[in-house]
C-alpha cells in the first residue's frame, strides 16, 4: 500500500489490506481466521458498511479522509500487533456488537453459538429465571444470555474492576440495566446464598506453558482473563467443587475449557461431563446439571463434604 494515499474504490483497499496483513504475518482469531476476513472487518468499520453489503460495495470510491484513516489502522495493527478489536473498540458475538478496550479480553466464546436456541434440553422451554454468568468480562455473554432469556434477570460477574467497567458500558448500550446485574465477585466468593438456573462461565484457562508461547496478540490481553496454571484447570476445579451451592435443583452449569478436554478427564474421570456441539466440534464446553456436581458419590454434595474436611483441619 503507497504511503501517498490514493482515494482508490472498496475493493482495492480490501485486496490490498490484506495483502499488507498477509505478508506481516500476523496472526488472527480475535473474530477473524485470516487476512481477508481481517481487512473486510476493518474496511467495513471505517466506511460504515454492513458486512453482508461489502460485495455490493466494491466499486465505490474511497474519500481521502477515508483513505487515511485505513491507512492509520491498518499501519498500527502491523506495527502494535494488537487485536484490531483494541484499535477499532469493538468486537461481534452472536450477531451483537461489543465495546472493548485493553480491561478486558476480546470476546469469542463459544457458548454464544448455543444460546439463540435457549440451550435445549439443558433449558426448560420456558427458560430460566435467574443466570449468572462468571468471568463475564466485557460483559457479552450475559447480555446474550438477557437477549435470549426475556424473562430472566442476570448476574453478570468478574475479579477484575476493570473489566466491569467495560461491561457496565456494554449493558447500558444494550439497555438491560434493570436485568443485568454486574458484580465483583472471585468466582462465587461476592454472591454469598445467590441459586441460579443456569451458570454459564468462560473462565481462564490457557495452561502456564503455553501463556509463554502465546503470540503477541493474545499477550495483548489481560493476562488474568488468561493464565490458568500448570494444566490450565485451575478455575475450573474451583467452579465444580462450588457451583453446586449456587445452582437451583435441576439447574445447569454450561463451561468452556479451550482444549482441555482430556486434562479434565484425567483430573476428573468420575464426573458426568456432556460435551455440546459447537461449530468447531465437541470438545470445548460441557455441560452438567447440579444433581450431577454430586460427581456420583452417596451422601452430601463433594463441595459440602470438602467444606467440611477444610473446616476439620
Amino acid at each position: 500500500m503507497s504511503r501517498t494515499i490514493d482515494a482508490r474504490t472498496v475493493g482495492w483497499w480490501w485486496r490490498e489490506i490484506a495483502r499488507r496483513f498477509g505478508r506481516a504475518k500476523l496472526v488472527f482469531g480475535h473474530g477473524t481466521h485470516d487476512a481477508r476476513e481481517e481487512a473486510a472487518w476493518l474496511v467495513c468499520h471505517v466506511l460504515g458498511i454492513w458486512f453482508a453489503d461489502l460485495g455490493s460495495e466494491l466499486s465505490r470510491p474511497v474519500e481521502d479522509s477515508e483513505a487515511r484513516r485505513l491507512e492509520r489502522f491498518a499501519s498500527h495493527r502491523i506495527a502494535t500487533r494488537a487485536p484490531l478489536a483494541y484499535l477499532l473498540h469493538e468486537a461481534w458475538l452472536g450477531g451483537h456488537r461489543f465495546y472493548v478496550d485493553r480491561r478486558v479480553i476480546v470476546p469469542r466464546s463459544h457458548i454464544a453459538e448455543l444460546l439463540p436456541d435457549g440451550l435445549r434440553p439443558w433449558v426448560a422451554r420456558r427458560g430460566p429465571k435467574h443466570v449468572l454468568d462468571l468471568c463475564t468480562g466485557s460483559g457479552c455473554l450475559a447480555i446474550l444470555a438477557a437477549l435470549a432469556f426475556p424473562g430472566a434477570r442476570v448476574d453478570a460477574s468478574d475479579i477484575s474492576s476493570a473489566a466491569l467497567a467495560v461491561a457496565r458500558r456494554n449493558v447500558a448500550a444494550y439497555r438491560l440495566g434493570t436485568r443485568v446485574r454486574v458484580i465483583r465477585s472471585d468466582l462465587f466468593s461476592a454472591l454469598r446464598a445467590n441459586r441460579y438456573d443456569l451458570i454459564l462461565c468462560n473462565p481462564p484457562y490457557v495452561p502456564s506453558q503455553e501463556m509463554r508461547a502465546l503470540p503477541a496478540e493474545y499477550r495483548a490481553e489481560p493476562r488474568v482473563a488468561l493464565a490458568a496454571g500448570s494444566d490450565g484447570l485451575n478455575y475450573v476445579r474451583r467452579l465444580l467443587f462450588e457451583a453446586g451451592d449456587h445452582l437451583t435443583p435441576g439447574g445447569t452449569l454450561i463451561v468452556e475449557i479451550g482444549a482441555n478436554r482430556s486434562a479434565l478427564a484425567r483430573a476428573m474421570p468420575s464426573v458426568p461431563f456432556t460435551w455440546l456441539a459447537t461449530t468447531s466440534g465437541e470438545s470445548l464446553v460441557f455441560a452438567l446439571r447440579r444433581e450431577e456436581l454430586a460427581f456420583g458419590a452417596p451422601g452430601p454434595r463433594r463441595s459440602d463434604r470438602l467444606r467440611r474436611r477444610r473446616t476439620a483441619h
